[in-house]
């Protein structure tokens, strides 16, 4: 008997691994015909397709929103649907695509740990459910029934369908994953995709199965019960801009499309899904973004290249902090239609804690020492901070009222018992950082607390003195304004200043984050109607 047992468990991964495999080639040898035939008349601006690889559990809403698309502005969406692995596999092999929309965001997560995904973009929220056929028949309300050798059940391949990778994922961990396993090899079938499953209860060649909620929704025939083994698994159906695609520019407008809480999602809804809180929909988004100076020799190359990928505008605004937050209340003072920054990328966490109402929580990025800047050659013989009270020294320092280092200073100063000797030496004060360094150069002062990344342009004029205390450090957080209507966009915007490690060190930044901190600091906003 136990032979008998073993000779079916063979066979029926034998089955899986054969129909797996033609899968797999049938759908190469399709995205490769679609890729090889010439565009329609209806493409993108410039005349191209976008191909997307569809999970097929969201293809009822994905199909309808892609029509929409192509009826408002004219262009051809192709879609290839699967399991979510199974297109994963080919993506992997093909390396060709625009788009890929996943039941799982595990999946877009390790297509991006493979540099097969650019951008993601949440959609909508799903855990498993038990179905059954309305009437249930059979009483099934638990895991437990579907293990018994009475109950016929249909499952998803986890090596296949995200359904299935789930309910193993967390029937493993309950303890109940082998006995399911065994009843469906000896009693009921496992298949690649989600609607194939409930399709199986639909005309009763099978008394239950485990299916997304949001499937269950679209089928008046069935039931879906929840147990406490499998509301633990809700997952995010997530969207990833192909690292290969040939028209990013056009697959982040469909993306952001498909993403939008008046278009896109208001599909998903309607089809019972539970959608995320998305971005307002518009044909060419502006961003506006309020920067600290100091950040901007970092951050101007990124945004840059972030306008020219995703097809938008930023308008950036530059300027001391102290500035740019008087300016945040004069706008919401005032009641304007606009203007207020939908992200803030603060000089140091003092000013974002001043606005912290209007602002999510931030995001330290990256960090910079306060300086002295003396003429070359020290002709003054400043050594120390003590050396500033001196007599006859002339100094600058930024305004506190109006930029960072204004306010560092004197919380420096006083921290070393120095800021009255000092300031009684200030001949100036400036508006914003980067006013400081030229004071020095040009002679009209002797010496200047700046910020070290400030002084990297001109080292050949000036010396620098470190200077040995914890107050004497800036730290840049990024964050998003709560009242943006464009959160996911400028989510997106931190992702790419994330990714410009570079581009910090090279201006003369310590970073702060690491590779976690980058993907998951900012997080996905909560369902519409739920609580902020």
């Amino acid at each position: 008997m136990a032979w008998s047992d073993n000779r079916r468990g063979a066979a029926n991964n034998l089955a899986v691994l054969v129909v797996g495999s033609l899968v797999l080639l049938a759908g190469l040898l399709f995205v490769m015909t679609r890729m090889s035939q010439p565009p329609s008349a209806g493409g993108t601006t410039n005349g191209e397709s976008l191909f997307v690889y569809c999970a097929a559990g969201i293809r009822p809403a994905v199909e309808q929103v892609a029509k929409e698309y192509e009826r408002e502005y004219g262009v051809n969406v192709q879609l290839q649907y699967g399991g979510s692995n199974t297109l994963l596999n080919q993506i992997q092999v093909v390396k060709t695509g625009d788009l890929y929309i996943a039941a799982d965001d595990s999946y877009i997560e390790l297509a991006r740990q493979n540099g097969l995904v650019k951008e993601e973009f949440a959609l909508a929220l799903m855990r498993p459910v038990i179905a059954v056929k309305k009437g249930n028949a059979k009483q099934i309300d638990s895991i437990s029934d579907l293990t018994q050798g009475r109950t016929r059940v249909s499952l998803g391949n986890p090596d296949q369908a995200a359904i299935g990778k789930a309910v193993k994922k967390l029937l493993t961990e309950s303890g109940q994953w082998s006995d399911l396993e065994k009843n469906v090899e000896e009693n009921g079938v496992f298949k690649p995709t989600v609607p194939e499953i409930a399709n199986d209860v639909a005309i009763g060649s099978v008394d239950a199965s485990i299916i997304w909620d949001a499937t269950a929704r679209q089928y008046q025939e069935l039931k879906a019960i929840r147990t406490p083994e499998l509301d633990n698994g809700t997952v995010h159906v997530s969207l990833g801009v192909l690292s290969e695609s040939k028209h990013p520019t056009a697959a982040l407008r469909f993306a952001r499309y498909l993403s939008a809480r008046d278009k896109g999602l208001a599909v998903f809804e309607e089809l019972g899904f539970e959608t995320i809180e998305g971005d307002v929909w518009s044909e060419s988004p502006e961003l506006t973004f309020f920067v600290g100076s100091v950040n901007r020799r970092a951050v101007e190359p990124v945004i840059q290249a972030f306008e020219k990928r995703e097809g938008i505008r930023v308008n950036t605004v530059y300027n001391g902090c102290g500035i740019l937050t008087a300016q945040m209340r004069t706008i919401l003072d005032q009641q304007q239609g606009g203007g207020f920054p939908d992200s803030y990328m603060a000089c140091d966490v003092y000013y974002l804690e001043t606005v912290k109402e209007l602002f999510q929580d931030g995001v330290n990025v990256s960090d910079t020492q306060v300086v002295i800047a003396v003429e070359k050659g020290n002709p003054k013989n400043i050594q120390s901070l003590s050396d500033l009270a001196r007599p006859g020294i002339r100094i600058a320092v930024g305004q506190p009222d109006q930029c960072t280092i204004g306010v560092l200073t004197r919380q420096l100063l006083q921290a070393e018992n120095l800021l009255d000797p000092v300031m009684e030496n200030v001949v100036t004060q400036t508006a914003t950082s980067a006013l400081l360094v030229p004071s020095v150069t040009t002679g009209s002062v002797d010496a200047v607390l700046a910020y070290q990344t400030d002084t990297l342009a001109e080292t050949e004029k000036i010396d620098v003195i470190s200077v040995d205390s914890p107050a004497a450090l800036a730290i840049q957080p990024f964050s998003i304004a709560r009242n943006s209507q464009q959160k996911h966009l400028s989510q997106r915007l931190f992702r790419a200043i994330s990714d410009a490690k570079q581009s910090f060190e090279t201006a003369g930044f310590r970073w702060r984050l690491d590779g976690t901190q980058a993907s998951d600091s900012l997080p996905l906003q909560k369902p519409a109607g739920s609580d902020s």
